[in-house]
């Protein structure tokens, strides 16, 4: 009997697949990437639906482990033909008037939405980019914080597969003494 897959969460933006890649090379057992909203997040861990997960911070890290993997920059995404298309970049007082909070959408609805003239919304740059449009443009926001993505697990997860899993994230080579 095989066991069960290793569980990888991921949030849109966020991409597992160089490290999945890894883990099939060296592993014979399964790994599952499943996508997940930045609001289920945590749920997914918490709840034992997956072993760990790719996530936007910040969370809440009561009970769980989290490293912080890498940071993207925040952007501001607008119609092509938004006075924003002559910048290279802004600050955010130069869209503070016109910035619509699209949090409680998916980021490509919101996208579409401000293609369409609806105003500007911010988002990490991996999102901006992975629903890019020819007919919205964004622009690097210098004056706020990048976003960071990180790797969250369980305190209690005592799967040897999660240190694997860490190691590979880490960019430990398959004969590190550190598994």
């Amino acid at each position: 009997m095989s066991e069960a897959a290793f569980r990888v969460g991921f949030v849109e933006g966020a991409m597992p697949d160089k490290w999945a890649r890894t883990w099939r090379q060296r592993r014979r057992d399964p790994i599952e990437l499943v996508p997940m909203g930045q609001a289920e997040q945590e749920a997914g861990i918490r709840g034992g639906e997956l072993d760990m997960a790719f996530v936007r911070l910040p969370i809440d890290r009561a009970g769980l482990h989290c490293i912080p993997l890498y940071d993207e920059v925040a952007v501001a995404v607008a119609a092509s033909d938004h006075y924003l298309a002559a910048a290279e970049e802004v600050v955010h007082a130069d869209i503070a008037e016109d910035e619509v909070d699209w949090s409680a959408i998916p980021a490509k609805d919101a996208v579409a939405v401000v293609a369409n003239g609806g105003g500007v919304a911010v988002m990490p740059m991996s999102l901006a980019r992975l629903h890019h449009r020819k007919d919205a443009i964004y622009r690097p926001v210098t004056d706020l914080p990048p976003t960071t993505v990180g790797l969250a697990w369980l305190v209690d997860n005592d799967d040897p597969r999660a240190q694997i899993f860490i190691g590979i994230v880490r960019g430990r080579t398959e004969r590190s003494s550190r598994q």
